[in-house]
């Protein structure tokens, strides 16, 4: 993919904010005229599944003839994957291009969710799905007053800002809750936290993100949809049958329990890319009973670990452990390893996924 200029800058951005809060969006959002009020919207917070959820969500929505818009992060294929407007990759410098004016000293993410929110405006959206960021409180996206809420589930991560218990990340999550919105959980044990957050209905839908974003669209519509399934890049992404060969960007402890599920019984040969604040132990420690090889890459983030820090962990666990840190020379090294009869999972990490794609930007 070659980069053009609002996309270069976007690039060069900090990713993050050195401090957490509304105030910048807020302002930014009023620059632009408020865009995130021309539209309902149904917010997706959680810890796995969000992507998947919000994509199926906004499926549904545009079955029923709703002009439809879906965010999400982070890409796998190409920036525009982010933003969609009826199921389409937006134009993403145009977008960008909408909310880089007014954009000075504002992070990365926060970009980001003013362009889409600013396309779904211009583009006439009647609906957006939108996905969290991180967290759900101080997140870019708490500016919506969501008519539905969506926790997919909720597990151990980012502790340093969300807090260290899954307790305390409900929380931050369930902040999002604005007066008289609907909830629909993956996971029941936080009904009463739900109800205490505000939420003036609470629905429980544990069978799958499919069914979850079935009950959210039949929320907001008021009457029931049926579930249906959407092939979603980098989630238990098939791409060859013959030799079997699985990429999922599953990229915590509880994502790698929820990919290892779905193998069938067979042997892998794995190639990894973990950041090193995502309990790589416990990860490796899940893989283990499916593979007997584990090619050790990395990805270009900055919080990734090297492929040999990583190789270190994984002798723990795998008893083959190779390191190759070019990512597509570790993906034919593992199909080597594989051969005809063999199987190859791609994991630990959407930014690995992204950059086997050819868009490492």
């Amino acid at each position: 993919m070659t980069a053009t200029p609002h996309t270069d800058w976007l690039a060069a951005l900090s990713p993050w904010p050195k401090e957490f809060g509304l105030g910048r969006m807020q302002r930014l959002l009023a620059e632009l005229g408020d865009p995130q009020r021309s539209f309902r919207a149904i917010h997706v917070v959680g810890t796995n599944g969000k992507t998947s959820t919000t994509r199926m969500a906004a499926a549904l929505l545009r079955d029923e003839g709703l002009r439809t818009g879906s965010y999400v992060s982070p890409h796998v294929t190409s920036w525009g994957e982010r933003i969609q407007v009826d199921g389409a990759d937006c134009d993403f410098e145009e977008a960008v291009g909408r909310v880089r004016p007014y954009s000075d000293g504002v992070p990365q993410f926060e970009v980001l969710t003013a362009a889409a929110f600013a396309q779904f405006a211009a583009c006439g959206v009647e609906v957006a799905v939108v996905e969290a960021g991180l967290g759900g409180r101080l997140d870019a996206t708490n500016v919506l007053n969501a008519a539905v809420v969506v926790l997919t589930n909720v597990a151990l991560e980012h502790t340093e800002i969300l807090g260290g218990t899954r307790e305390a990340i409900a929380a931050e999550k369930l902040a999002v809750i604005t007066p008289g919105a609907r909830l629909v959980l993956g996971e029941p044990e936080w009904e009463a936290a739900a109800r205490a957050a505000g939420a003036v209905s609470v629905r429980v839908e544990t069978g799958g993100n499919a069914a979850v974003a079935a009950a959210a669209v039949s929320e907001l519509l008021g009457r029931e949809v049926s579930p249906q399934l959407l092939a979603v890049p980098g989630r238990f992404d098939v791409r060859s049958e013959t030799p079997f060969e699985v990429w999922d960007g599953a990229h915590n402890p509880a994502g790698m329990r929820y990919l290892v599920e779905q193998l069938p019984d067979r042997r892998f040969v794995v190639v990894a890319s973990i950041l090193g604040d995502k309990g790589v132990d416990e990860m490796l420690a899940t893989l283990a009973p499916h593979t007997d090889h584990l090619v050790a890459t990395e990805s270009h983030n900055p919080r990734v670990l090297t492929a040999e820090a990583l190789a270190e962990h994984a002798r723990r666990y795998v008893a083959n452990v190779h390191v190759v840190t070019d990512p597509l020379a570790a993906l034919n090294a593992a199909r080597t390893l594989a051969s005809d009869d063999g199987a190859v999972l791609v994991t630990g990490s959407l930014y690995l996924l992204a950059e086997l794609l050819g868009d490492a930007s």
